[in-house]
């Protein structure tokens, strides 16, 4: 399989996790509290996160060369920390579908300003036409997917 190809793989599965985290994190937030569910995903996925590096690495020694680098390369931490609180909350109140929808309209918009200024070092990719109608269009998918 090629490397391309390994990552699209990789991606569709990610977003079939997404599903079925918006999906469990609503009923343990219904159970516990938004935040408390919240900070139970993220123990589970740091615990597991860390076997995974022992397992590769075999070594934590990875983690203070992280810490230790730019301090705006930890902002995917906070980020995670926003999207399971966001799922949590929102997900018993609109819906997976819903949740799943507005969260991908919205990561299309803040993608496609990433890439057209090129922040975060990725490459500068420019912000067409054919780019904002298709991010519309997710915007009211979204919308639509509001109504039961």
């Amino acid at each position: 399989m090629s490397s391309t190809a390994f990552a699209a793989v990789l991606a569709a599965a990610a977003g079939l996790a997404g599903a079925v985290q918006i999906a469990v994190q609503g009923r343990l937030n219904e159970r516990v509290g938004s935040i408390e569910a919240a900070a139970t995903a993220s123990v589970v996925g740091a615990a597991l996160a860390l076997g995974v590096l022992l397992v590769a690495r075999r070594s934590l020694g990875g983690l203070s060369d992280a810490v230790g680098g730019p301090k705006w390369q930890l902002l995917g931490g906070v980020m995670s920390i926003c999207i399971i609180l966001a799922i949590t909350i929102a997900g018993p109140r609109i819906g997976v579908v819903a949740t799943t929808a507005f969260l991908i309209a919205a990561q299309f918009a803040l993608a496609a300003v990433i890439d057209r200024y090129g922040w975060f070092g990725v490459d500068r990719v420019a912000f067409t036409w054919s780019r904002v109608v298709g991010i519309g269009l997710l915007v009211i998918g979204a919308a639509l997917t509001l109504r039961r």
